[in-house]
């Protein structure tokens, strides 16, 4: 059965019941040349442990751009970051709405089969996961659907083309079910004005302007989906996990142990480890009357838990007070070190309470900048401000092994990426590295990133246009009364309702990421957290205020860097046979070199300032042709005769910063350069080519 229907600015095709049938769920959805697959499958026997095991992948297919994997292995193997992304945007969307006692293992999985470059695949993704977690057996309320909003010229633009995303200031992902937003991703995009200072920071009355005219698009979605699917859906007889509240342990713990639970609340303020409650829990089963009754540890550790849980969302209601004694809208204490790392190009010790993140900047040349594919792109694409996130285990006193970052990991070093990312002028001459070491983590250890990152940022000597700070808020709704928490701490991420992080500078927000457990989250309650975590951004940018002007930058370990501008045809005699000429200057002065052979760019760097200067003079002199400096003449072979237009199937012999040389015949390289390639290259590749040019004796080609 298929449907067609037209929806927030898309027309949307639905296969159902046509493929994948032995799924819970299962929907074939196409958009534009854009063709996805999502399916449900879950098990027929629930797990014992007290948790929804849900499982998401997101699975880009090279085939739907076609395209056949690069490197040794020609198949897809583990999934790239942008993969792990998507899919932690997909879980987070559809998670909230599984019923609770929910415990069957479930897995989603969304597959791209045919990827068109301006159709918005997490947008995509995420509607036909939502229609094939609604047509299984698996009772949701109601189908989530996702939106993006764009700002081109000042307006607001629902669901853009990819290539309209490009010129936005702004890029904001928003989930929902019915007139509920369950997940928000927003950042504001890096300003094209020339002037450093510029920034696309949105203030909290646009971003929630903006929110609105989501959660229209997303009620249209919802009710359009459920409206469409409701007669297809499946139906099963499901056993739900029944919360065994023994009301008379719970009472026995609460007459007789709240002072004692209380004095572990607020020592578990201190820590984001549940370990006091533990500690707790063998006092009270050694009490005679949980001996006599056969209680055991399970049913008196789900007790002082859920006793817990009272005490604290009891108080911060009632009281305005919270477990470690602060108001609603404060910080914790905040100290700053800088530049504690004397070898490092930029340092920064953050310290919030008990959440402690040590930001280090490494600033390197083009060769330095990761490089990765996108469906959507044709060719690869140069990362040049680079955040990662570790968070070992002593960060929360626990002797786990270290192992490679896992969705968590990824998430939050892309989270702090998007707060900082348009602080940083696009021009900058460096590629960027951070690496943030959590060493300690009670509370947002992603908004520690934000503001240590800014700082480690000015601490190696980077021009960025404005400081930007992040800080996480939550909410607790109780007894009909809701309280917005500042700078929560681990205990009230896991006892609240929400977890809402908000990033940016003193004009405003330039990083967005909320996810809630209620169900939804209305607009007051949502301006309520915005403006509150404005102030306390702009308190915690006073302190990051003064911490930059005492910075003193380590000089002597940063980079040098010399800019030149050459004729582009004498880059060929800077690049040599094969690239041989390049080769010897990096290796003669320890240096790194970046030619951009269109617009005749020269960009030198090293860690010694002679040295970057040296190799500039010998390059000016080599192209002069003063070969008295350059120390020697330079050799000229006669080349066997090529004609222009004659095609080669050639190896790939080396991989430059600008371009592939490839083997021709006659032990004869050609350059084909960087702006000519459309898929990634390595080294021994095959690739079909042609004679562009002849001049200076250097072959130049194009792609057959």
């Amino acid at each position: 059965m298929q449907y067609s229907i037209e929806l927030n600015h898309h027309l949307e095709i639905f296969d159902v019941d046509k493929v994948a049938k032995q799924a819970a769920g299962a929907v074939l959805m196409r958009q534009g040349k854009s063709v996805v697959l999502a399916t449900v499958a879950r098990e027929n026997k629930p797990v014992d442990e007290d948790f929804l095991p849900l499982t998401v992948q997101y699975i880009e297919k090279t085939y739907s751009v076609g395209k056949i994997p690069g490197g040794y292995i020609k198949r897809e193997t583990k999934p790239s970051d942008a993969e792990t992304l998507t899919a932690r945007i997909i879980d987070r969307s559809l998670r909230p709405l599984f019923p609770k006692g929910y415990a069957y293992p479930t897995q989603i999985v969304v597959m791209v089969l045919s990827a068109d470059s301006e159709v918005d695949l997490q947008v995509m993704s995420l509607n036909a996961a939502s229609v094939a977690l609604f047509l299984s057996d698996i009772p949701i309320k109601a189908p989530v659907c996702g939106v993006r909003i764009a700002r081109i010229d000042h307006e607001f633009v629902l669901n853009p083309s990819n290539t309209e995303l490009k010129k936005s200031s702004l890029d904001l992902y928003v989930a929902g079910v019915k007139d509920e937003l369950l997940m928000i991703e927003m950042r504001a995009l890096p300003s094209k004005n020339e002037d450093i200072q510029a920034m696309n920071e949105l203030s909290e009355d646009e971003v929630l302007h903006a929110l609105n005219l989501a959660q229209k698009a997303i009620l249209n979605g919802s009710n359009s989906y459920e409206e469409l699917f409701l007669k297809h859906r499946k139906t099963a007889n499901l056993e739900y996990k029944i919360e065994n509240e023994n009301l008379e342990l719970l009472s026995f713990v609460e007459d007789n142990f709240s002072a004692k639970l209380k004095n572990a609340i607020n020592q578990m303020a201190k820590s984001e480890r549940a370990s006091e409650i533990y500690e707790l829990a063998k006092e009270v089963l050694s009490h005679q009357i949980v001996v006599d009754a056969s209680w055991d540890e399970e049913e008196v550790l789900n007790a002082l838990n859920k006793a817990k849980r009272k005490i604290v969302r009891h108080q911060i209601i009632t009281e305005k007070k919270r477990a470690d004694g602060r108001a609603l809208n404060e910080v914790r204490p905040i100290s700053i070190e800088t530049n504690i790392l004397p070898n490092a190009h930029g340092s920064c010790l953050f310290t919030r309470g008990q959440t402690q993140a040590l930001v280090v900047a490494t600033l390197g040349s083009d060769s330095d900048a990761q490089m990765f594919d996108l469906l959507t792109e044709k060719a690869p694409i140069s990362e040049r401000f680079m955040v990662n996130y570790n968070f070992p285990g002593f960060s929360v006193g626990e002797a786990s092994p270290i192992k490679a970052p896992g969705r968590r990991e990824l998430g939050h070093g892309n989270l702090a990426k998007r707060a900082l990312y348009p602080s940083v002028d696009e021009a900058y001459p460096f590629v960027i590295r951070l690496v943030s070491e959590i060493l300690e983590s009670n509370g947002s250890s992603s908004m520690a990133t934000v503001c240590g990152g800014a700082l480690a940022l000015r601490a190696a000597g980077v021009k960025s246009a404005k400081l930007v700070a992040g800080v996480a808020m939550g909410l607790v709704f109780e007894e009909g009364q809701t309280a917005v928490l500042t700078d929560i701490m681990g205990l009230e991420d896991h006892d609240g309702d929400m977890d809402f992080k908000v990033a940016g500078s003193k004009e405003g927000i330039t990083a967005l990421q909320m996810d809630i457990k209620l169900g939804g989250i209305d607009q007051d309650t949502l301006k309520t957290a915005l403006y509150q975590a404005k102030e306390a951004r702009l308190h915690i940018l006073s302190i990051m205020e003064e911490a930059d002007r005492k910075i003193i930058v380590n000089e002597e370990n940063l980079p040098k860097l010399e800019l030149f501008s050459i004729d582009p045809k004498k880059i060929v005699d800077i690049i040599g046979q094969a690239g041989k000429t390049i080769k010897e200057i990096i290796d003669k002065f320890g240096v790194s070199i970046d030619l951009d052979r269109d617009q005749g760019g020269v960009k030198i760097a090293g860690t010694n300032s002679t040295q970057v200067k040296e190799a500039k003079d010998y390059i000016l002199a080599l192209i002069s042709k003063d070969t008295k400096f350059a120390g020697k003449k330079p050799f000229k072979k006669e080349l066997p005769h090529f004609d222009i237009g004659e095609e080669f199937e050639g190896k790939v012999k080396t991989i430059a910063p600008f371009g592939a040389f490839v083997e021709l015949r006659d032990g004869i390289d050609g350059l084909l350069h960087g702006s000519k390639i459309q898929t990634m290259l390595r080294e021994g590749d095959m690739i079909k080519v042609k004679v562009a040019e002849l001049k200076n004796g250097k072959v130049a080609l194009d792609l057959a």
